[in-house]
């Protein structure tokens, strides 16, 4: 084990202890630490709108020559030649400053063209070995005119090396781009603006120095976020532009679309500032998990490259999107609050800026910038033009010259020879010197008094610039101008005055159990409307095809599509479109076919709807061998599909309604053109199971063609079209006839009816009949309205030669008419019934 020895101090040694007062050294020591981060990390200069990590990398890149018509060069060269030259403060700061000049959701005017994964709102940027960077178009208006003694330089941070203090800055990037940072006591966060508004605000503060805010407000309203969406709350804004501090609020961009055939959904294509769908997305399912969010069905993150932003949220059936879509605003980072805070370094010094402070410093900034370079380029133009008189001189004594050299001992002499005869100086007198004789001729005279005129007119137009504070103004406004011109774009953010209605945490987001029909067109559409209202009876009705059903029932109810096999299935009323309020009469167009919601088997037919109400009357059936039935309206709960009658072999559903009222009457039509009308009352209800009871009495081979209702307590008509047994379905048009259905006489069940036309030559049997409110309207197999023969008052009568084949048959519905179904045939039968 080594022995521990120490070694006494040398005799000259002298302890220098020095007692200093501890609160002493950390206030000064931290107040050096403070000033370093303010100064020199995190506030802006007013002037360029950069920090100076930001402005070091514009500046070295500049200088590196990543223009950009170069190209691009591994983004860790960038980062190493800055850090190693002008920003001692690690890789990692500069790397970050260069990314997110780059980002065109993070600056409205991107400074850095990016070549590889600089990450997005949600994921970071790949490590600067796997990137490529050089200047974007924008940051040249920056550097611009910066060697023509534009702005003023510094030693570096070892002295080796000079940088600028502010750069050019050919538009307010302050304003343009924002700015956020966190300074000692301290902080900026500053809110991006439209270039061309910005641009519009300095160059009218620059005609008229003393502009108000109001005035400025006209050509700036409000920030333009590069990720688009909407802000509300313009006070919030003002107070801002006024005093340098002020809030808003932030709302992504939404649409409420048809996401699939039976669901809606909220479509989301632009975020607040500074939100990532990911973290929307991750908000939003801890809020479904954790049952503090209802509604909500599936979310599907639909971002790319390409489309953009595109996050679909589905709404659960019987949920209002609108009443989620406010949820999502109030739960979610779908709304935001952006506090602006417009602190920047000014002459030095950290102050906290409005508007039009923001536009004077640089407006200042810029007419000192365009008036040193003046300055400069007239500087540079009296030397030239200085050597360009020498040159003239000696052309025109070109052989005195000449002599004057030959005879000279060495140039010095020669020099002080040509300054004595020619009256040169010795600028000039050199110049002539080092010019080879090859451009002494007579062309280059020409030349030369060429340029002469040319930098005459220039030195005068600069002096005139320099001499004049109002030409120095337009210089700087038509500069912007042409910035504007090149570089605006379109405004991205919506400004709105409030964020409108406000719904109350109390709210139902779920549809209301309010009344609605559901309706199912000849051509096999579905669909609901909004309120219970009455179907206008009037207007326009060749807007649409006729409707096979219509059922009273309300927005979260069943409803049960019954089918000529004797089943019902059931279908949920919100799965159902909704028709515009403002359809009158009501158009179909937007409805869905009925094969989305139910499974047909290949010869089965939808007949009719009903509401599966258990407080109703239930369904009335008639099948094609006159069977009636009443349906006890006790339908099963748990299951999708059930039989609502039992058929004998070969028998078929003709017709099923809802009904309504024991008074109105069950009317059966037969294919040997009978009639038979009696009181739904008659008719008692039975079980599902049951088969039925006689209807109408049939003779041979006849078939029943039509069952319905009718109320026959108001104006109704009977409607038939007879043709031929042998000729093919759809081949003939058949003659129609019109009547009166007071006309038919009522009957007792399961008598033979009476007859409702006279077939003619060549007719036997009914291809198409229909008894319901009037007036009655036929169209085509698609839909497309056919002209009816005027009413006759023979019910017995014969029918009239139709010009078209007829589809279906359907009456006025609404105004307290009975919502009998259509009827369909001719020979031409629609592709779902």
């Amino acid at each position: 084990m080594a022995r521990r020895t120490t070694t006494p101090p040398p005799e000259d040694f002298e302890e220098r202890i020095v007692d200093i007062d501890v609160s002493s050294e950390m206030r000064t020591s931290f107040l050096e630490y403070a000033y370093s981060v303010i100064y020199q990390r995190a506030l802006p200069d007013a002037r360029d709108g950069l920090k100076p990590v930001q402005r070091r990398i514009l500046y070295s890149m500049n200088e590196m020559g990543l223009r950009p018509d170069r190209g691009h060069v591994k983004s860790s060269r960038v980062v190493g030649d800055v850090m190693g030259k002008l920003h001692p403060h690690g890789d990692t700061a500069i790397y970050d400053a260069l990314v997110r000049l780059s980002q065109p959701f993070s600056m409205r005017l991107p400074l850095i063209d990016g070549h590889g994964n600089f990450g997005s709102l949600d994921d970071m940027p790949a490590a600067m070995r796997y990137t490529e960077a050089r200047l974007a178009q924008a940051a040249m208006l920056m550097t611009e005119s910066i060697h023509e003694d534009t702005v003023d330089f510094k030693p570096n941070y070892d002295g080796q090396e000079t940088e600028p203090t502010v750069l050019p800055s050919a538009f307010p990037n302050l304003l343009v781009n924002g700015t956020t940072g966190i300074a000692v006591g301290m902080a900026t966060n500053m809110a991006p603006h439209n270039l061309g508004e910005v641009i519009a605000a300095a160059r009218h503060l620059i005609k008229k120095p003393d502009a108000t805010l109001d005035e400025l407000m006209r050509y700036i309203p409000g920030p333009d976020l590069p990720t688009g969406g909407s802000i509300s709350g313009l006070d919030g804004i003002r107070d801002a532009y006024e005093s340098g501090r002020g809030t808003f609020r932030m709302r992504a961009r939404c649409s409420i679309e048809q996401i699939t055939p039976r669901r809606r959904g909220i479509v989301v294509t632009e975020l607040p500032y500074n939100v990532g769908p990911e973290r929307v997305v991750t908000k939003i399912k801890e809020l479904v998990t954790s049952k503090k969010l209802q509604g909500i069905a599936d979310l599907k993150d639909l971002t790319d490259r390409h489309k953009g932003l595109r996050l679909v949220i589905e709404i659960k059936n019987g949920f209002v999107p609108e009443a989620v879509l406010e949820e999502l605003y109030r739960l979610t980072p779908m709304e935001e609050t952006f506090g602006i805070n417009n602190v920047a370094l000014v002459d030095g010094e950290p102050r906290t800026l409005g508007l039009r402070e923001l536009l004077h410093v640089y407006v200042d900034h810029r007419l000192e910038v365009v008036r040193r370079r003046s300055e400069f380029r007239r500087r540079k133009r009296e030397e030239r033009l200085h050597l360009v008189d020498g040159l003239i001189i000696a052309l025109l004594n070109i052989d005195e010259v000449i002599q004057v050299i030959r005879t000279s001992d060495d140039s010095a002499a020669a020099r002080a020879r040509l300054m004595d005869i020619f009256d040169l100086s010795e600028v000039q007198a050199t110049y002539i010197l080092d010019t080879p004789l090859r451009r002494l001729t007579r062309f280059d005279k020409l030349e030369l008094d060429r340029e002469k005129q040319q930098l005459t007119d220039e030195i005068a137009e600069l002096t005139e610039i320099l001499s004049s504070d109002v030409r120095l103004r337009q210089v700087v406004s038509g500069e912007l101008a042409e910035v504007a011109k090149k570089y605006a774009t379109p405004r991205r953010t919506i400004l709105l005055e409030a964020s409108g209605v406000t719904r109350s945490a109390t709210v139902t987001l779920e549809v209301a159990d309010d009344p609605c029909l559901v309706l199912m067109s000849s051509t096999g559409l579905l669909a609901r409307t909004s309120d219970a209202s009455p179907l206008a009876g009037d207007g326009d009705r060749n807007a649409h095809d006729v409707l096979v059903s219509v059922v009273r029932t309300t927005a979260r109810a069943e409803v049960g599509v019954v089918t000529s096999h004797g089943r019902a299935i059931r279908v949920s009323v919100l799965d159902l479109p909704i028709l515009p309020p403002s359809a009158n009469p009501p158009s179909l167009s937007g409805g869905h076919p009925v094969s989305e919601y139910v499974t047909l088997q290949p010869d089965e037919k939808v007949v009719g709807l009903g509401s599966l109400d258990p407080a109703g009357l239930g369904l009335a059936l008639g099948t094609s061998s006159g069977v009636v039935k009443r349906v006890v309206p006790d339908y099963p709960v748990n299951r999708d599909d059930f039989e609502v009658i039992t058929l004998k072999d070969g028998d078929s559903v003709v017709g099923a309604v809802e009904l309504e009222s024991e008074e109105h009457d069950l009317v059966f039509i037969t294919s040997d053109a009978q009639l038979l009308r009696y009181p739904a009352s008659s008719v008692r209800p039975q079980g599902r199971p049951a088969g039925g009871m006689a209807g109408i009495r049939l003779d041979g081979a006849t078939s029943v063609v039509f069952f319905g209702i009718v109320d026959p307590t108001r104006p109704a008509q009977v409607v038939t079209v007879a043709g031929s047994s042998t000729a093919l379905p759809g081949t003939q048009v058949g003659g129609g006839k019109v009547s009166d259905y007071a006309e038919f006489p009522p009957k007792g069940r399961a008598t033979g009816g009476v007859r409702a036309q006279r077939f003619l030559k060549g007719e036997d049997v009914l291809l198409l009949a229909w008894a319901g409110p009037a007036p009655a309207k036929a169209v085509s197999s698609t839909g497309k309205p056919i002209p009816l023969p005027e009413e006759i008052s023979r019910r017995d009568g014969s029918g009239l030669r139709l010009t078209h084949t007829i589809g279906a048959v359907g009456g006025s519905l609404g105004a307290g008419g009975s919502d009998t179904p259509a009827a369909s045939g001719g020979g031409e039968e629609p592709p779902l019934f």
